[in-house]
């Protein structure tokens, strides 16, 4: 990686969430919250049907820093505020949330970045932001 400046654009990740992705964070973070498996519990609160974890798609989104980093343990801190769930129909497609990011400040060794995450015409993270280790 080359010394990122200001205004830098990270590459482009895209990734798919099915209900079988939805299922398996489940069990991994031990979240059974049956609005994460059931549309028709996830309907009774308002929402549109079954979504995919805030923390799943948090997780999903650093890789876009550790994918340019290089080396997760680089990444200094992260934030987002979540702003919409991912909503995942109950299709072999699932959705596909897209990620991207630039670098907001350069100093010190340090770059900062900016993060955005879509799901169709939606931003689901809302300031998202982390602060990474160069070099």
């Amino acid at each position: 990686m080359s010394e990122p400046t200001v205004g830098t654009q990270l590459p482009e990740l895209r990734v798919r969430v099915t209900r079988s992705t939805v299922v398996r964070y489940s069990g991994a973070s031990t979240d059974f919250n049956e609005i994460h498996f059931s549309d028709r519990h996830a309907q009774a609160i308002g929402l549109p049907g079954v979504v995919a974890h805030g923390m799943w798609t948090m997780g999903a989104g650093l890789k876009v820093v550790t994918d340019w980093v290089g080396d997760p343990a680089r990444v200094l801190s992260y934030f987002v505020r979540f702003t919409r769930p991912v909503v995942v129909p109950d299709t072999d497609e699932g959705t596909e949330v897209v990620y991207t990011a630039k670098v907001t400040e350069v100093a010190d060794g340090v770059a900062k970045l900016a993060i955005t995450a879509t799901c169709g015409d939606d931003a689901v993270l809302g300031a998202a932001r982390a602060e990474v280790r160069l070099g």
